[in-house]
């Protein structure tokens, strides 16, 4: 999978959702990857597709302001992003390193009263 590391590619893989992008990063440059080009099956990129774009679901992006049980909303999104990034680690095996980094937004919100 090409990236910006020097090399050009990674192994190091980060699964991360965020607002419109593809949930698979390389964990060294930070290089948003194209979902399609990571050796895992068409279900699970299917899986991984469909959880990314519920990023933020937590969120009412009009009033910039967090939801009720916006908390409980990432807490599930980041439950289920940490059982995805355990199907893409079996799936790829040894040859990639996989982590997930969980969602830390509603958290922020509430932190700031939003």
């Amino acid at each position: 999978m090409n990236c910006f590391c020097e090399s050009g590619e990674t192994n190091d893989l980060k699964i991360e959702g965020d607002v419109g992008t593809d949930p698979i990063w390389c964990n060294r440059c930070g290089c948003n990857l194209d979902i399609e080009d990571v050796p895992i099956s068409d279900e699970l990129t299917e899986e991984l597709s469909n959880w990314a774009m519920k990023y933020g679901e937590w969120i009412d992006w009009d009033k910039d302001k967090l939801l009720p049980n916006g908390i409980g909303l990432e807490d599930e999104f980041n439950q289920i992003g940490l059982e995805l990034t355990e199907k893409v680690k079996q799936e790829l095996g040894d040859k990639y390193k996989v982590k997930y980094s969980p969602s830390r937004s509603a958290r922020s919100y509430a932190q700031n009263g939003l």
